[in-house]
């Protein structure tokens, strides 16, 4: 009831502000800064007015808190812009896979709108609110605490910056891989709508518009409502009715308040809401124990075309944010004074059969809450000529709760999960953090300038495990600080060239074990990790500023390692908690290539190369209920494909009727795993080390070869552009995993990327 009454109070919001935008926006035309699919040539304004740039190729970020050149900023970034989102028709921030190297970007099924985010190797592929993703998603200034609700719509983008390696001198949150920075648009304080729908294979359906009005001059107000539905892409083998579908709302109101050209207030308050279906694709083989009980067809399965035939029984689940965001920037003319505040809550309600069988063996219920506050104030401006600065001071706190009901072996899936399990597990966890950040910029030669900063951060986390009705098992309190640096120098040898180097230390948090079972491991916590990570890299204009390329090569040195690992405990005779078991060296080579031959013609390319091992990755498993070493320094890192690389074209031709867009692309990432776990053993198998000669093969991902291509006819009816864009992505079909999941040789199971799919969208903006 009340999901139904605030969606109708959102949609007769929403359709009051259309009617009166109708009406006064008759005959006149938008002026927004970035057109609905334009030839993506000139800047997009990442916050606020930007002064744009005299070079009609240059991308302006602010990436480092300042507004400068793409190509003048001396560090790994890659920026989108809206018209580039557009013309490709992404949907979510899971298409810029393999759009900046040595990123990837899959969904992760245990949870709503949940991503795994993997640059340069770094990552973390799990669903608890215990742990800090390794790579930050930024949405308009607010650091998102759970990888739960990143897969954010792209309609309303402005333009996102990938940056890649550890991030702590000038993003809220420290992060070791890297950060996505989204910046969507702002109130544009005139009247205007921006809308469109789309229709595509697998029963999906979406609904996209924004509204743009001015109250005089001084308020600008923006009204949005997205909605999109499908029915799955996975194949039910008993009925032959889809499996895997889902209904997902996003709307809200942004408030922009600017009374001089001195102070601006920026304010959106949303909702982002989600009901699906979980689909576990069974990959348990012979050997493990739900193999004794599934029936013989539904174990030894490939991965990748049986995944899309599933065998469990339905599991749905439900997700529920609101979100409050508020940032103001107020210019004294000797300071730039920035206050960013975000508030974030959640509730998740989420089951999921993990056997993947029509046999009912191990299906679990997820009740979540969760939220989190952020306040960040910053200062910005010159100190003399030649040095600028931005200093700042951070604070974060989030809380959890969860309860989770499981049905073992109960052989009846019509038996409530909640009736089967009367003393489900209840976890509670609270982290509270404080940090001051600093980045320096000195001019010291003409040309040569010296890049330095550091951060200083303070983590209290608390962390209860136990029972709803037995009680309490155990619980921790622990703190962690700690100081991360950055230094770098870069030289700008003409006007067409700049070279970089650097230093920077990236932190994360340690923490305590939401699966542990004794009162001795609920209380023990884990340490946090460092990486130290090495860049050089440049960036070139060339041939008359009509090819962008720049390089980077990075070497990063990753010590106390995070990972889950079994140790004998608890009424089961095992647990699964987090501990530091070791370090890894990644290294690699980045490129990226922007080329614009002729007007109307883009060309550009990407390249990532990735050389990512264990130094020393030593943890305990059980055998035989006794806890002997194993040595997994052979294991390949999860997520760290060899190769990641993409080229795509983009022609804009005028026609009688308007113009004509035609995108192609095509992506190629490497195979790669996607969990630690027991490959072939070998070594003293009974006293230990027992050495672990890679990964179990079926977490691993085979090569992709992903080819996307978009045609977009633009026209103009009266004052109203309008266009109608016919799309198809995977067209060579290219199946396989997402996910893959092995559990102590009980079971195993999986997820499946998005099959070969086309579809046809319509929208209008005036």
């Amino acid at each position: 009831m009340k999901k139904s009454f605030s969606r109708a109070i959102a949609a007769a919001a929403f359709a009051s502000s259309a009617m009166f935008v109708a009406q006064a926006a008759h005959a006149q035309a938008s002026n927004e800064d970035t057109d609905i699919v334009p030839d993506p040539e000139g800047p997009t304004p990442a916050a606020g007015p930007v002064t744009q740039s005299t070079n009609a190729n240059q991308i302006i970020v602010t990436a480092r808190r300042r507004e400068e050149s793409l190509q003048n900023t001396p560090i790994a970034i890659t920026a989108i812009n809206a018209a580039m989102l557009e013309n490709k028709n992404s949907l979510n921030i899971g298409d810029l896979q393999g759009e900046a190297p040595n990123l990837l970007i899959t969904q992760q099924n245990s949870g709503a709108a949940a991503a795994n985010l993997s640059i340069r190797g770094l990552t973390y592929a799990d669903v608890e609110k215990s742990q800090e993703p390794t790579v930050g998603v930024v949405i308009d200034g607010v650091f998102i605490g759970t990888n739960t609700g990143q897969l954010l719509d792209f309609f309303d983008i402005e333009q996102i910056e990938v940056l890649r390696g550890p991030q702590g001198t000038l993003f809220g949150r420290n992060t070791i891989g890297g950060v996505i920075n989204i910046r969507r648009t702002r109130p544009t304080f005139t009247t205007g709508l921006k809308a469109e729908a789309s229709v595509a294979r697998f029963g999906t359906y979406s609904g996209r518009a924004v509204v743009n009005f001015g109250i005089g001059d001084i308020i600008g107000v923006k009204p949005f409502f997205f909605y999109n539905e499908s029915n799955g892409f996975y194949r039910d083998n008993e009925t032959g009715d889809r499996r895997g579908g889902s209904k997902n709302y996003n709307y809200g109101v942004a408030i922009a308040v600017e009374p001089s050209s001195d102070f601006d207030l920026l304010m959106t308050v949303e909702k982002q809401e989600q009901d699906f279906e979980v689909v576990n694709p069974g990959i348990s083989r012979t050997g493990e124990v739900i193999c004794n009980f599934a029936p013989a067809d539904q174990c030894n399965r490939n991965t990748t075309d049986d995944l899309y035939t599933v065998f469990g029984s339905p599991a749905f689940g439900t997700y529920s944010a609101p979100a409050l965001t508020a940032e103001m920037n107020w210019d004294t003319g000797l300071v730039r004074l920035t206050s960013v505040t975000g508030w974030r809550k959640s509730s998740e309600d989420q089951q999921q059969d993990f056997d993947g069988t029509s046999v009912d063996l191990f299906f679990s219920n997820r009740v979540q809450s969760y939220k989190q506050f952020s306040q960040e104030i910053r200062a910005a401006g010159d100190l003399f000529d030649g040095f600028d600065y931005v200093v700042g001071g951070f604070y974060f706190n989030s809380d959890f709760s969860l309860q989770q009901f499981t049905r073992v072996f109960r052989f009846n899936d019509q038996l409530d999960v909640r009736d089967a399990d009367t003393n489900p597990r209840s976890v509670n966890g609270a982290t509270e953090s404080y940090a001051v950040f600093g980045d320096f910029n000195w001019e010291v030669f003409d040309a040569v300038r010296l890049s330095f900063g550091g951060r200083w951060t303070k983590d209290r986390k608390s962390l209860s495990n136990g029972f709803l009705q037995t009680g309490l098992i155990g619980q921790g309190e622990a703190t962690f600080d700690k100081f991360t640096p950055k230094v770098g120098v870069d030289w700008r040898p003409n006007p067409d060239m700049l070279l970089y180097a650097s230093w920077s230390q990236g932190y994360r948090s340690g923490g305590f074990n939401p699966r542990a079972q004794t009162p001795e491991t609920a209380a023990l916590s884990f340490q946090p990790e460092i990486v130290d990570s090495y860049e050089v890299g440049a960036k070139l204009d060339m041939l008359n500023n009509t090819l962008q390329f720049n390089v980077a090569a990075f070497l990063s040195k990753y010590d106390g390692l995070q990972q889950n690992t079994t140790i004998p405990g608890g009424p089961q005779g095992n647990q699964t908690i987090t501990s530091n078991v070791g370090s890894s060296t990644i290294k690699g080579i980045e490129a990226d290539a922007t080329w614009r031959p002729v007007t109307g013609l883009r060309l550009n390319a990407t390249l990532g190369l990735l050389d990512a091992e264990f130094d020393d990755f030593i943890a305990g498993n059980l055998v035989g209920g006794v806890l002997v070493p194993f040595d997994y320094s052979a294991n390949d890192p999860i997520y760290s494909p060899d190769v990641t690389a993409s080229i795509g074209a983009q022609y804009s031709q005028p026609v009688s009727f308007g113009e004509l867009v035609g995108t192609v692309g095509y992506r190629f990432i490497g195979e790669y795993d996607q969990q630690i776990s027991l490959g072939p053993l070998s070594g003293d198998l009974v006293n230990g080390p027992v050495i672990v000669g890679g990964n179990d093969p079926r977490v691993r991902t085979d090569k992709q070869n992903l080819l996307d291509a978009t045609l977009t006819a633009n026209f103009m009816m009266g004052n109203t552009e309008a266009y109608i864009s016919a799309f198809g992505r995977n067209l060579l079909d290219d199946r396989g995993t997402t996910a893959a999941f092995t559990v102590a040789g009980l079971f195993s199971f999986a997820s499946a990327r998005e099959p070969r799919t086309y579809g046809v969208t319509v929208g209008m903006d005036f």
